[in-house]
This record gives structure tokens, C-alpha cells and sequence, in this order.
């Protein structure tokens, strides 16, 4: 019969295992105390470096939200409610945002209504539909029906802000205050932003969306501009270009016109109506031109508002002529090499230079410009000939938003045909040549 058999160990080593344990539990404790004594103010900085909603306001041009997760909108109250399960420490996160590119114009902000991001929990406990790819959401108020600002403001910062995600991102847009009209005249823009889905009008939605992620609000880089270095993958005004051409032509149909008995096309984008700087003659500004042996295609873009059929016909130019105004913004459509002329009030070099002449060169466009002289504005006829109105506008202007107004607002031209001939001879000499190299 075998004996059992108890080991005893030495004090020694007993002591020094209660040494151990009583070691262990005063760390205990002591992390214990420290963890009490950390405030409150480390617990709500401890919560914004793992918050899943974040927004950057540091740009003059535009602020810029998004929730790193699962997302549900809120129709009904323009609301993003974070979904799945927080930090324990983390405060409830509420940002707002007004998400369009110009947050410092007031005229324009007026009519862009806010969102609201937040951590707390959403009254509605299910997604009526649920995507799987993430939402990029922003306004298309503003200056709504200016083609120069829904292409500075909305169209050229979307595309930076899709192409700042990810390579070929798969995103599904969310447009607040669209009107009907321009989802209609803007669909197949839309639709090559987000091919894969259908575009979400928050004034028809009769349900909640859920997305796996949000980006609230548009990046902008500057008017009419595309900065390749601050995209982590480099694009230009260029691709942005050959965007807009993958968007509006669906086929490989030539887009020239017949050659017209050797006469270069030359389409003359019109203001009229309500408009300010409208070219009071015209009519005879037309007539100078086929004079001089242009093909005249004659543009109204609020009278044919299709971009498809305003792509064709500009495409096919050689020459887009107008006085500075959103009209110009149609030189995207031109072909590559052909010209833009623009026609410069008084007191709009600024506006014209960085609206148009800056982006023609990125484009690969010739550009020319014909400087009212102070007699063919309608403002020496007001305010007089010696007036520094008309003589010293930067001087007039000195930043004051009322004065600059007065040159944009408040101003029409009547060229003077004799000069314009002039310059019209050199830019129809010009459009020769790029007519018979094209050919």
C-alpha cells in the first residue's frame, strides 16, 4: 500500500509569495486610483481621438464632416445618426454643417439648410434601406442655375472629393434641395459620378437610409480649380475634362460639323433678358462676324438647356465667343487647341483672369480677350467718362463688395465695331489655321 505524501515548502519561499501577491494587489489599486483621478476634460479628449464623427472646418471655402461607420438618415429632419456600439466613456457627438462649397457668402448659404451629425441614438430602430456603399452628401442650392457656379461649386469640388476617398470609389450620391429641373438637366452628369446607383433626392424619400460610412459636404480647392497634389491620386482640370466628355457623348460619332465651305465655326454665347453685361448690338456683332468669314452658331444657354446638345455644338467650334459671364463656362466642351475670346467690362479683370483665362491654359485652349475701353461701357454713359468708376475701378472697389457689384450688377457694353473688327480679323486668321490642321 503506497503512502501519500505531502510536500512542505520552506518559509522562505512561502514569505516571498505573499510578498507577490500583496505587491500585485497594491499596482491593482493604485491603477484603480489613478484611473479615478483622471477628469473629465481627459475623458472627453480621450473620446475625440476614437470618435467616429469628425469634421474639418480649417478651410475659408468649405467645412467637411463624416462618420467612419454605419450611418442612418433621417430623412425627415436632415439628421445622420452613428449606429453600432460607442465608447463607454465617449459624450454624445452633435456637429452641423451646412454642406456647400461657399460658407462665408451669405447670399449664397441663406438657402443651404443644415445637417446634423450625432452619436445619440436614432428614434427609428431600422433602415428601410440598406446600401453597402458609402454616401457623399451636399447641397444643390446656392447659386442654383448658374452654370459657372454649379461647375466652380459643386461638379469640379465633387470630383475632387470622390477621387480625395479612394481610387475609383463606388459612392452613392445624397443631394439636398435639388429642384426637379436640375436633376433633369444635370442626370447623365450625375449618373457617371455614381454609376451603380440610383442618385438619392432627400425631397422624394419616404424612408431612412442606412450607408456604412457618410461624407457630409464637398472639398474645394479653389474657383475653377483642381490642385493635383492635394489629391492622393493626382488629377487636373484635363481628366476633369474628359469627365465631363465620358458624360454627355455616348458613342464615337464625329462631333465636327461638315466642313462649311472652308469657314471656321464660331459659336457666340448671348445674355439677354434680365441679364447685365448684355452686349447692347449684338445683332450686329453677328454680322461682323460672318463678315469676316465665321460660320456663326448663335448659343442662348437658358433657351436649350440640354448639356448634351451644348456639348455637340461647342465641341464642334473653333472659336467660343462671349462677354465675361457663366456662359464661357461652356469652354469645358471645346476640343482641345480651339479658342476661347473673351469679352472684358471694365472693372472684371480679376473675375475674368481667374474664372477663365486661368483654366484655358491648364486646358490645353487658346485664349484672347477684347478689354472694353470706359466709352463702350454703360456705366461712362451713367456715371460719366471722368468718373473713377470708370477710370480707376480697383481704386472705386478697394474690397468693397457693394462697389464690385456695381461692375458685375450694374454694367452693359455696346462694342465699338471698328476696333472689334480688328480683333476679330486676328482671332478668324487664328481659327483658319486650326481649322486646317484639324482637317
Amino acid at each position: 500500500m503506497m503512502e501519500n505524501k505531502t510536500t512542505i515548502l520552506p518559509k522562505s519561499v512561502i514569505c516571498f509569495a505573499v510578498l507577490g501577491l500583496m505587491l500585485i494587489f497594491q499596482i491593482i489599486v493604485l491603477q484603480d486610483a489613478i484611473m479615478l483621478s483622471i477628469s473629465k476634460q481627459d475623458l472627453d479628449r480621450e473620446a475625440n481621438n476614437t470618435a467616429l464623427i469628425t469634421c474639418d472646418r480649417s478651410n475659408k471655402l468649405y467645412d467637411i464632416c463624416s462618420i467612419k461607420g454605419p450611418t442612418l438618415l433621417d430623412q425627415t429632419s436632415l439628421t445622420l445618426f452613428m449606429l453600432g456600439n460607442h465608447t463607454r466613456n465617449q459624450h454624445h457627438i452633435h456637429e452641423k454643417i451646412q454642406p456647400y462649397t461657399l460658407k462665408n457668402d451669405k447670399p449664397s448659404m441663406s438657402t443651404v439648410r443644415e445637417f446634423t451629425l450625432t452619436s445619440s441614438p436614432s428614434k427609428v430602430s431600422q433602415c428601410g434601406v440598406i446600401h453597402h456603399s458609402p454616401a457623399v452628401i451636399f447641397n444643390a442650392r446656392g447659386y442654383n442655375g448658374n452654370f459657372f457656379h454649379e461647375i466652380s461649386d459643386i461638379f469640379i469640388p465633387l470630383y475632387i472629393t470622390v477621387n480625395s476617398l479612394s481610387l475609383d470609389q463606388d459612392v452613392i450620391l445624397v443631394i439636398v434641395d435639388g429642384m426637379p429641373w436640375w436633376f433633369q438637366k444635370y442626370v447623365d452628369l450625375l449618373s457617371t459620378f455614381s454609376p451603380r446607383h440610383k442618385i438619392i433626392d432627400t425631397n422624394n424619400l419616404t424612408t431612412t437610409h442606412c450607408f456604412p460610412s457618410t461624407v457630409v459636404g464637398l472639398i474645394k480647392h479653389g474657383p475653377v480649380t483642381i490642385d493635383p497634389k492635394l489629391l492622393p491620386y493626382p488629377k487636373t482640370l484635363l481628366d476633369f475634362k474628359a469627365f465631363l466628355k465620358s458624360a454627355f457623348i455616348k458613342s464615337n460619332t464625329s462631333l465636327m460639323y461638315p466642313n462649311d465651305k472652308g469657314r471656321p465655326h464660331l459659336t457666340f454665347v448671348i445674355r439677354k433678358g434680365s441679364f447685365t453685361r448684355v452686349i447692347l448690338n449684338q445683332e450686329e456683332v453677328i454680322k461682323l462676324a460672318e463678315e469676316i468669314g465665321f460660320h456663326v452658331n448663335v448659343f442662348d444657354p437658358l433657351k436649350d438647356p440640354s448639356l448634351s446638345s451644348a456639348y455637340r455644338l461647342i465641341h464642334s467650334s473653333h472659336v467660343l465667343l462671349g462677354v465675361h459671364g457663366a456662359g464661357l463656362t461652356h469652354l469645358f466642351f471645346l476640343a482641345q487647341g480651339s479658342m476661347v475670346a473673351q469679352i472684358v467690362p471694365i472693372g472684371l479683370e480679376w473675375h475674368s483672369k481667374t474664372c477663365f483665362e486661368k483654366p484655358t491654359k491648364i486646358l490645353g485652349l487658346k485664349y484672347v480677350e477684347y478689354k472694353v475701353k470706359p466709352n463702350e461701357s454703360s456705366l461712362s454713359w451713367e456715371y460719366g467718362t471722368n468718373s473713377s468708376i470708370v477710370n480707376d475701378p480697383p481704386t472705386f472697389s478697394e474690397g468693397n463688395l457693394n462697389n464690385e457689384d456695381l461692375y458685375l450688377k450694374k454694367q452693359n457694353v455696346k462694342i465699338n465695331l471698328i476696333r472689334f473688327r480688328k480683333y476679330l480679323t486676328k482671332i478668324y486668321e487664328k481659327a483658319k489655321i486650326l481649322m486646317n490642321n484639324a482637317s
